[in-house]
């Protein structure tokens, strides 16, 4: 023996010490009724987001990494992870990804990108997926606050803590909304090529709405986004209930300084104790 641990040992000793969760799907009447889910798997998404490039992901990650100093082949999960350009990011540079997204569409399309160290799985975030397993959580442009209920968000917040190893991170990258609502901008035109949307951005109930109407040719299509708008100390008060220690608050994906009435963004470093299971 030689003393070096494969990475075959590494997997052996991980799973002596993790419990897997056997989990059912999201009710797929219930689905139906929320707006993410035919939102998020809508081409019209992609077209309309299409500005938030790898290039985007890769500032925010080098700059989470700077400051996290992951070990090699640390686990990660890309919780919400779209058509996966941060988990794949975060693989090529020598970690071992999961990405999960409620989007169908889109995991389709992530899994043309899988290898070795990166996998993806159609996952609603309500529901359990692993357990003591990862060492990072990250959840990347505004993918929380979606739900109906306090209820639901407490859920989600516990499926991180509990997906978390003792000591390990959660990351959260959400809007900042007190500055989103302070300076909405209630209409706006968007052309891409020969797809016209239509935005109107209102507040109502404590969610910041964004009603999307799509004119393609002769085809006309309606969707809508809610966002609930949560500020830093709805996020304390939730993190609290579920065994979660708020470490950082940043205000960039540069990670300056949080300023709450001139922050773009609520970026959030939180950790599982290490006492924790």
């Amino acid at each position: 023996m030689n003393g070096k641990i494969t990475k075959n040992q590494r997997l052996s000793d991980l799973l002596r010490h993790t419990m897997f969760v056997i989990f059912t799907g999201p009710d797929p009447e219930a689905m139906r009724k929320e707006w993410f889910t035919h939102w998020f798997d809508s081409p019209y998404y992609h077209l309309l987001y299409q500005h938030h490039n790898d290039d985007e992901a890769r500032l925010l990650i080098d700059n989470l990494f700077k400051r996290l100093s992951p070990v090699p082949y640390a686990t990660i999960l890309d919780l919400a992870c779209g058509r996966g350009r941060h988990a794949l990011y975060m693989s090529r540079a020598g970690y071992d990804v999961t990405g999960l997204d409620i989007s169908t569409s889109s995991i389709a399309y992530a899994r043309q990108f899988e290898h070795e160290h990166l996998t993806f799985y159609q996952h609603d975030m309500r529901h359990l997926f692993r357990t003591n397993y990862f060492d990072y959580v990250f959840n990347f442009f505004t993918s929380f606050g979606y739900f109906k209920t306090e209820k639901e968000h407490l859920q989600t917040l516990r499926n991180i803590q509990l997906a978390l190893k003792p000591g390990g991170y959660f990351v959260l990258d959400f809007l900042n909304s007190a500055k989103v609502i302070a300076r909405l901008v209630p209409e706006a035109s968007v052309d891409q090529g020969a797809v016209h949307f239509q935005i109107k951005r209102f507040v109502r109930d404590g969610y910041i709405i964004k009603q999307i109407d799509v004119r393609d040719g002769d085809q006309t299509l309606a969707f809508e986004e809610q966002v609930r708008a949560f500020q830093l100390t709805d996020f304390q008060h939730m993190f609290d209930q579920v065994g979660l220690e708020l470490e950082s608050v940043f205000g960039s994906h540069q990670l300056e300084a949080f300023e709450p009435n001139q922050s773009d963004r609520l970026i959030l470093f939180v950790r599982k104790p290490s006492s924790s299971t």
